[in-house]
């Protein structure tokens, strides 16, 4: 055997403490790179959660609504005066007026006309709705009394959700309380110095204004500061424009130093005003065991005793006076823990729901008449300038009009384009314009197609405005860019052997396609199309842009008609002011998500479940 001279080979230096070292340094560096993915996945798992949570935590609230239960006198002279016994009629009736009857007959000691229109309004304005459809429903129902739940106003469903303000409720009373009377102006005597807690809280209450106060004294003398050097240099000015005799830098100058004298004098008026209140507050503090006045803008103190309610205007810490806001059933002793403190954190003038419709709330809640369901309304009403009655079906109808417009458009358009780029264009420079044109239409901003559609759709052809048909093909164009790639990436995916066996067999390049090769390819077109649904359902810009911002409380009837759908829903009742609207917001975002998983999880089930390997 012929020795054969083998070539030299390049020595690896891997036993020395240099190559050791860089295998270590070369280890710490992909540790690290892999310490960086898992803190980069850590934190948008918790900003996902921290979203979802915040989300949550808001919107559960409207899934729930507070109604009171009455008992309704269904009077016929209220409902169907003339007896005729027909539907119009009955549904013309004045049903507020049972309602605010059966709600007063709750509280006959309110006789004062500010008290009666405040307890009616702790009712919503549909609260005679399931009354009125129900003596429709039943005309022998008349004259009767009927137990009807009724719906209560968004404030006092706040307060029983406890979201209108922080409440600590001390019912562990050690001492024997004494009322002195039932009604009016009362105090009551603790043996067990049972409010000193209490007192203790509403000075540090006012121990924190004090320092509110002060800090606006503080700021406001920083600009008083400003305002006065201002007011000098036009001051050295003016002396300066008198010594050379120019009389209209004088004129000039004292107008312009006049306004300036004012806020001066203004400003200095209010620093002294607040450093007297801070004072004031804060010797109120310190004198820590003198009586307090419960001013409405200090936190709320009401006692329930006997089943009534008093609210507290003189706090000391064995005695308290107050006016009774609900009468109290007896002046007897009330036993250790068998009555209780109520403090309200925020101030009465700092909240929607006064101190007298607590009194009104609890007592309903204490007398069983208050009861917590299952808001339906919310997914079987439109909207409404009311919180308590605003619903989503007009906009979940809306949506579903208008996808459906999108999905009868840009599927077959969408496929059809994606057919004939992948297996029938010639591939050529008008081609290739095309393709990077349909790549680049996906990553066009929304807004952009909005503007289209508001020229073309609404200038132009005059199309219905606000309308579901509009919104359709402004979707329709945003869409079809990602459904022609998901298409054409799933016709390319499949084997072209399966094409080149079928024409081998004497099929045409048509049936080829149709029969053979789009049949394959049709769970990846169906996760594109779904993938592209979702991403419309959830765009609120283009549709902004065409109108459909619009208030619309009926539910669309068809695709020419006036609708909103649920993004553009979510964005309207983001702007209002009323604090159940946020609630309702959130709780709109959690459907609109809902969907948008439902819609994603198709997707993926579609493409595990058909998808071929090949």
């Amino acid at each position: 055997m012929t020795d054969l001279a083998l070539p030299d080979i390049r020595r690896v230096d891997t036993t020395s403490d240099v190559a050791r070292a860089r295998v270590r340094r070369r280890y710490r560096a992909e540790a690290r790179f892999k310490a960086y993915g898992l803190f980069a996945i850590a934190l948008t798992a918790l900003f996902l959660v921290v979203v979802l949570a915040d989300i949550g935590i808001k919107g559960f609230p409207a899934f729930t609504q507070h109604r009171l239960v009455l008992d309704v006198k269904v009077d016929q002279a209220q409902v169907d005066p003339q007896g005729t016994g027909k539907p119009e009629d009955i549904r013309a009736g004045d049903f507020s007026a049972l309602i605010r009857d059966a709600v007063r007959g709750l509280f006959p000691e309110v006789k004062d006309r500010a008290g009666r229109r405040l307890l009616d309004t702790l009712i919503s304005t549909g609260a005679p709705d399931a009354l009125r459809e129900r003596v429709v429903a039943d005309p022998g129902l008349i004259g009767q009394t009927v137990r009807v739940p009724v719906l209560l106003s968004d404030d006092a469903d706040l307060y029983y959700k406890g979201l209108g303000t922080e409440i600590v409720r001390h019912t562990a009373t050690r001492g024997i309380a004494t009322p002195s009377g039932a009604s009016g102006e009362i105090t009551i005597h603790s043996a067990a110095n049972d409010f000193s807690s209490e007192l203790v809280r509403i000075k540090a209450a006012l121990s924190r204004k004090a320092s509110d106060v002060r800090r606006q004294a503080n700021d406001l003398r920083r600009h008083l500061r400003t305002a006065e050097a201002r007011k000098a240099d036009f001051e050295r000015s003016l002396a300066t424009a008198r010594a050379a005799m120019d009389s209209r830098g004088v004129a000039a100058f004292e107008a312009a130093l006049k306004p300036f004298a004012a806020d001066v004098e203004r400003m200095t008026r209010q620093v002294k005003q607040l450093d007297d209140e801070a004072a004031a507050l804060q010797a109120r503090f310190d004198a820590s065991s003198s009586e307090e006045v419960l001013e409405s803008t200090l936190p709320s103190l009401l006692v329930s005793i006997n089943e009534g309610l008093v609210k507290v205007t003189h706090l000391g810490n064995a005695t308290i006076t107050g006016q009774t806001l609900i009468p109290l059933r007896s002046t007897a002793d009330a036993a250790p823990g068998q009555w209780g403190i109520v403090t309200y954190l925020t101030a009465e003038d700092n909240r929607r729901v006064s101190d007298r419709e607590v009194a009104w709330l609890e007592h309903m809640r204490a007398k069983g008449l208050v009861e917590n369901a299952f808001n339906w309304a919310f997914f079987t009403t439109g909207d409404s300038r009311e919180p308590e009655l605003a619903g989503i079906r007009g906009a979940l109808f809306g949506s579903a009009l208008t996808l459906l417009v999108t999905l009868v458009l840009c599927l077959p358009i969408g496929v059809a384009a994606a057919i004939y780029l992948e297996e029938f264009a010639p591939k050529n420079r008008l081609t290739e314009i095309i393709e990077v044109n349909i790549n680049n239409l996906a990553a066009v901003p929304s807004i952009v197609f909005g503007l289209l559609g508001l020229a073309i759709f609404l200038n132009f052809m005059g199309l219905p405005r606000s309308a579901p048909l509009v919104g359709g093909l402004v979707l329709a164009l945003l869409v079809m860019p990602t459904i022609i790639i998901a298409a054409r990436a799933a016709i390319r995916a499949v084997p072209p052997s399966i094409k080149e066996a079928a024409l081998g067999v004497g099929a045409s390049k048509q049936q080829a396609i149709f029969h053979h090769v789009l049949p394959l390819a049709m769970p990846g077109v169906m996760t594109g199309t779904i993938i592209g649904m979702a991403h419309a359902l959830g765009e609120t810009a283009p549709l902004l842009m065409i109108g459909m911002v619009a208030f619309i409380v009926e539910v669309p009837k068809g695709i020419t008609e006036a609708a909103t759908v649920l993004p553009v829903q979510i964005y309207l009742w983001s702007d209002l002011p009323e604090i159940a609207f946020q609630a309702k917001t959130a709780a709109a975002i959690i459907v609109l998500l809902a969907f948008l998983f439902v819609m994603n999880g198709t997707a993926i089930y579609l493409r595990r479940r058909f998808e071929r390997r090949w």
